[in-house]
């Protein structure tokens, strides 16, 4: 199955994942102590996330160091930016309309 980056931060705990990553490399382990679930489960999410190449996992002794690859997510970040306009104008037409409700009401 051909994964990609959306599929990875479709799941809150791997979104979460991708918060601890972005600020430290963690080995599995330590990734897994932050979460209340199984440490496959946690291993499993792991695989997704380097499936869709939003971290890599890098093998040093016998620990496997999880470290985040950022480039992956400027394809998400990339998609937004073309709602943000639509998103920006709805929020300045619904806060112009309170305005005018205030108005009406004074």
């Amino acid at each position: 199955m051909r994964r990609d980056v959306f599929q990875a931060i479709a799941d809150p705990v791997r979104r979460d994942i991708i918060e601890l990553l972005s600020k430290d490399f963690l080995t599995v382990n330590e990734v897994a102590e932050n979460f209340e679930i199984s440490r496959p489960a946690v291993s499993k999410h792991l695989k997704i996330l380097n499936e869709c190449g939003v971290i890599h996992i890098e093998k040093a002794g016998r620990e496997r160091i999880c470290k985040i690859s950022p480039k992956e997510l400027m394809t998400v970040a990339d998609w937004l930016e073309r709602y943000r306009k639509l998103w920006d104008g709805k929020l300045d037409n619904f806060e112009n309309y309170l305005q005018e409700l205030k108005h009406k009401n004074r």
